[in-house]
């Protein structure tokens, strides 16, 4: 069984994309994201998960987060949260709006919706959903669906405070700039494994200036989205 990655900023860097082209900015606009979700994924992405191999014994469950993108004046930019400290998958990491998916869910959609609604105070009708991206399978066994959505402005957010710690945006372009995106190798007795960062530097709440520091899964799918867009 795979160790947890307990202190990721610890986990050496052994290469950055640097040498992969940034998407341009004429393709991370609202018209040109519609435009381009409207012919669909082809291909299989880059990163399909981690396989689920650190809980074994755990049944693979559906999920789905969104993919959420606002205009500011310097262009989209991407909603993230932090997990809560104490929550049992995923704690303190930073991560789309999103969880398992529930019965009364239609589907994909309806779960990242609710999710989002649920989490951040994010209203339904603020949010127009572009697209899927193909899902992403966790090492704690959940099988994500990145839904991608354009929301409108103004972005007044209620957090959910038993669930996520903060909520804060990142420019589209920059995480859509491999020049930004470290890989990392971690070993372990009887193996290793790899992970992508993609650290920003940003605002928090108080207005201090601090790290966040994107890695795993939510960085795997930003990845996934960046080969769709670059294509």
């Amino acid at each position: 069984m795979r160790p947890r990655i307990l202190d990721p900023h610890s986990v050496p860097v052994t290469g950055i994309d640097s040498h992969l082209p940034a998407v341009p900015a004429n393709r991370l606009t609202a018209a040109a994201l519609r435009e381009r979700f409207q012919q669909g994924f082809d291909g299989a992405p880059e990163l399909p998960g981690d396989g689920g191999g650190m809980l074994p014994e755990r049944q693979a469950r559906s999920a789905a987060v969104l993919v959420a993108l606002t205009q500011r004046d310097d262009g989209l930019h991407v909603l993230l949260t932090q997990r809560a400290d104490h929550l049992r998958d995923h704690a303190g990491q930073i991560s789309f709006p999103g969880g398992g998916s529930e019965a009364t869910d239609a589907d994909a959609v309806a779960t990242a919706l609710r999710e989002a609604e649920e989490e951040v105070g994010l209203p339904r009708a603020q949010v127009q959903v572009i697209g899927c991206l193909p899902p992403y399978t966790t090492v704690t066994h959940y099988v994500v669906t990145p839904v991608v959505a354009l929301v409108q402005s103004p972005l007044i957010l209620l957090l959910d405070a038993s669930e996520v710690v903060e909520a804060f945006e990142v420019p589209l372009q920059y995480l859509m700039t491999p020049a930004h995106h470290r890989r990392h190798v971690f070993d372990y007795d009887g193996g290793q494994r790899q992970f992508l960062s993609m650290p920003w530097h940003g605002l928090a709440a108080d207005g201090s200036r601090r790290e966040y520091f994107i890695w795993g899964a939510t960085a795997a799918m930003l990845r996934n989205l960046y080969g769709f867009l670059a294509r």
